[in-house]
């Protein structure tokens, strides 16, 4: 198991899921539910396997997905440091 750290530094970035299902006693009503991972875009595997689980295990039925993907970590973001200033 990677730590969140070397998810970041693989590609991978935060995405973060609102998920809107309905109740199985009362189909008219609408839940919510958040689900957040560290997942590789464009493909999302974690996400997909988690809604895969979500539609053969839960019997709340999908009503709706929406996503959202950002990189904490870019490569730009880093640099060699050839300095150092010392201070008292």
């Amino acid at each position: 198991m990677q730590s969140a750290f070397e998810k970041q530094m693989a590609g991978y970035g935060l995405t973060t899921a609102h998920i809107l299902y309905r109740l199985p006693d009362h189909p008219s009503v609408l839940q919510t539910y958040i689900w957040q991972e560290y997942d590789l875009a464009p493909e999302f595997p974690e996400m997909r396997g988690f809604l895969k689980f979500w539609e053969t295990t839960l019997e709340g039925l999908l009503h709706s997905v929406r996503y959202s993907h950002q990189k904490l970590i870019a490569p730009r973001e880093w640099r060699t440091v050839n300095g150092e200033f010392i201070l008292h």
